[in-house]
């Protein structure tokens, strides 16, 4: 069906009206709140090489605030699941149809894709038909689930950049043109940040810190902050004077978020903003599976893993998952570092256990940071995102 007037003059846009005809138009799609994080440091970096270029896309209030014309908000799109996504389907359709009808009459310069697989490869096919380049920063996890995936990646996509040390052998063999730029999070690492305190932190009285990294999705937020909540609510039975930190994704709203924590009878600090600083406080930390794993790992914070979906999900998953671990900081140890809890293992009961252990048993805790070292080390030295933007300059030919 074609798009309304109304829709048209919404999707287009024109590469604005400058002086300059070097300026350059880049489509970029991110469709989630740390592909928001990662694409703003990516347009921060990529305008400090060449000034005259003008962004739109998905993103969310980071990309807005680097620049970046907002066609749709990541936090529209977010899903977890295969279920999930039907609730959001209708705004899927809708930005497809936005970006189709831009790159077929608006056509950018180039196409940067951030994770977000399936709409995006579905998105890079127009790309490739209209001839505009295609850059995916931060690849598909198609080398865990799906690796058909890899197949359509090969005919659309011209250049990878990824962030995980093991993805670029995987992208090789399969003759794809890739580049490994090390974890964006490193970026914004310092050597001289806090991280975790030492082992003796609060031995010798009863006030531990525990972080709670819900997840950035509604749905995982629902399905497993009320179970942290409980879980806190035991802990704090030991411990009376137990302080909790919840680092708050900026696609979750803080209305929402409260919604889960006004009958708690422990007592929440919600952190907005600075998610680093808020762990660099805990002792220990219940995380959803996910990028805040990489984000506590670097920051030296014992945890454990947490991981629940709707039942169709799950068992769909269990069937097309071909890893070891769901946990990326497992995955990039290569080793069982993190005490993953999947499912119906996701009780107050199991995870309050598991704080236990790292709060209480000395051995465990600093096995554990020791091997969290390890893995910020195998996350790169920084600049992911310069490098990224000197291949998309490259890819730009400018």
């Amino acid at each position: 069906m074609a798009l309304s007037n109304r829709s048209r003059e919404a999707a287009r846009i024109s590469k604005l009206s400058t002086d300059s005809e070097e300026s350059r138009l880049v489509l970029i799609v991110a469709g989630e709140a740390s592909a928001d994080l990662h694409g703003s440091n990516l347009v921060k970096a990529m305008r400090a090489l060449y000034p005259r270029l003008n962004f739109f896309g998905v993103g969310g209030e980071r990309m807005a605030e680097a620049g970046v014309r907002i066609l749709t908000s990541s936090s529209d799109m977010a899903v977890v699941g295969l279920t999930e996504v039907f609730r959001r389907l209708p705004v899927i359709f809708r930005t497809s149809k936005k970006l189709k009808f831009a790159l077929k009459h608006d056509r950018p310069d180039l196409l940067i894709l951030i994770d977000y697989p399936d709409f995006n490869i579905h998105i890079a096919k127009t790309a490739k038909l209209n001839r505009v380049p295609v850059l995916y920063y931060i690849s598909p996890q198609v080398w865990a689930w799906r690796k058909g995936r890899v197949k359509k990646i090969a005919h659309r996509v011209d250049r990878m950049a990824v962030i995980l040390p093991f993805e670029k052998s995987f992208y090789n063999r399969r003759g794809i043109s890739v580049d490994y730029v090390g974890h964006p999070l490193m970026d914004t690492y310092s050597s001289k940040m806090e991280r975790a305190g030492s082992a003796d932190r609060f031995s010798g009285h009863n006030f531990p810190t525990v972080g709670l990294l819900p997840g950035s999705r509604r749905d995982e937020v629902a399905n497993l902050l009320p179970l942290m909540v409980k879980a806190l609510e035991i802990i704090g039975s030991r411990y009376p004077g137990l302080r909790c930190m919840l680092p708050l994704a900026s696609t979750i709203d803080l209305e929402f978020v409260h919604s889960f924590l006004a009958d708690s009878k422990i007592k929440i600090e919600i952190v907005e903003g600075d998610t680093r600083a808020a762990l660099g406080s805990c002792d220990a930390a219940m995380v959803t599976s996910g990028t805040a794993t990489l984000e506590t790992a670097i920051m030296g914070v014992p945890m454990v893993l947490v991981y629940k979906v709707s039942p169709v999900t799950y068992q769909l998953g269990k069937f097309a998952v071909t890893v070891p671990y769901i946990g990326l900081v497992n995955l990039v140890a290569g080793e069982k570092v993190v005490q993953e809890l999947i499912q119906g293992e996701v009780t107050p009961e199991r995870m309050a256990r598991e704080i236990f252990l790292l709060l209480e048993n000395t051995e465990a805790r600093e096995n554990m940071k020791y091997k969290l070292e390890g893995v910020r080390e195998r996350l790169g030295r920084g600049g992911a995102s310069s490098q990224t933007a000197k291949i998309a300059i490259e890819m730009m030919k400018i």
